[in-house]
């Protein structure tokens, strides 16, 4: 749709919204609000089908979507190298505070790199994995633009933390995660 000219937007302004008075008013616009954002037809409604009603106001609109679970379900059945990233960085924190010279050079030339070179290399395979099994088995979601990177990212984070909880087990397969 092309983008009005000035006169025609002159014409037409828009309404101010009245804001809300009474915290009632207020939780009954956001429910209406949300309401219309997961109505019928929208890409967000389709991606619900398969997320339990109760569970689906907790997810984020980027966790909807078949091929969203599977990711998480993917990343979740396996252990990395990944998501130990935060507890080492405090360690080698820890080393360059109390060591001598001589282990702090190693550690933060040596392991240090290592390290980051160790996670890249994981998200870069893990995503791309991801990627080409998603693509296989959802042909047809239209929501599976920057997948791997939502894996990847998925990866990095403690397994008590991420959102929404693994649903699957470490040494489970994805197919048989439960959904």
């Amino acid at each position: 749709m092309p983008t009005p000219k000035r006169r025609e937007a002159e014409t037409n302004p828009r309404r101010p919204v009245k804001a809300p008075e009474t915290r009632k008013e207020a939780y009954q616009a956001y429910r209406e609000r949300l309401d219309r954002q997961r109505g019928r037809g929208t890409a967000t409604s389709k991606a619900l089908r398969g997320v339990p009603q109760d569970e689906a106001r907790y997810y984020r609109p980027a966790d909807f979507g078949p091929a969203r679970a599977f990711a998480r379900d993917y990343v979740d059945s396996r252990r990395t190298a990944s998501e130990f990233f935060l507890p080492f960085s405090i360690l080698v924190i820890l080393v360059l505070f109390f060591t001598p010279p001589g282990v702090q050079f190693g550690v933060a030339y040596g392991v240090w790199p290592l390290m980051m070179l160790t996670i890249i290399v994981e998200g870069v395979f893990t995503g791309r994995k991801v990627k080409r099994l998603a693509v296989e088995r959802f042909p047809d979601d239209d929501l599976l633009r920057g997948i791997g990177m939502y894996a990847a990212m998925r990866q990095l984070q403690f397994r008590r933390l991420r959102l929404p909880k693994p649903k699957v087990k470490v040494g489970n397969r994805p197919e048989l995660g439960g959904r």
